[in-house]
């Protein structure tokens, strides 16, 4: 089992007429996971304009942890609640950065993965340098570089990494699949 943290997202198409219904039931799913230990966080991603696939993200210390929520009879209870709202549904499971670029085969390349983070590190970096460098700068070095990650490193991950690669996510996802060994064999039988 894991010891770091893993994300779950969970794909639903609305089912017609059944709209805020839905989301009723997506919200209600974030607040049953507040209650299990190891909840890191959740959210709820509405679709894109012309699109009625909604995504909802659950974060947990661990594998473990996660697996308790997920077998959880509680849990069992709010996706029997929540069965005729959706049309279609898929699971994802993620560790680390990956959640925020997509899935497996649709993730954009890495020079472009690291250029949404750097777009997102770099203004926050000198944004809280300039506030509160003058402060952290009578610290000796080993203080001043823990108190700095401890308050950005939360900051990037619940909030500006995940919205430089949603405002960069048509420049992300515009990339040319390259075609594996694996796909090329299939294709030529």
């Amino acid at each position: 089992m894991s010891t770091s943290p893993v994300t779950l997202m969970v794909a639903r198409r609305v089912a017609h007429g059944r709209y805020q219904e839905l989301i009723a039931w997506l919200h209600e799913g974030e607040q049953l996971a507040t209650d299990f230990p190891g909840y890191l966080g959740s959210g709820v991603l509405a679709p894109p304009p012309g699109d009625d696939e909604f995504q909802i993200i659950f974060r947990f210390a661990d594998e473990a942890t996660m697996h308790a929520w997920e077998h959880s009879a509680s849990r069992r209870s709010w996706l029997v609640r929540g069965s005729g709202l959706f049309a279609k549904n898929s699971v994802h499971r993620v560790r680390g950065m990956d959640g925020w670029f997509g899935t497996v085969g649709q993730r954009p390349p890495r020079w472009k993965q690291a250029v949404a983070i750097w777009l997102a590190f770099f203004p926050v970096s000198l944004i809280f340098n300039y506030v509160l460098g003058p402060l952290l700068g009578q610290l000796e070095l080993l203080p001043r570089i823990m108190i700095s990650t401890l308050i950005l490193t939360p900051l990037m991950v619940f909030w500006f990494i995940p919205l430089s690669t949603h405002l960069l996510s048509g420049w992300l996802n515009n990339h040319v699949q390259v075609p594996t060994a694996a796909t090329e064999s299939a294709s030529t039988r």
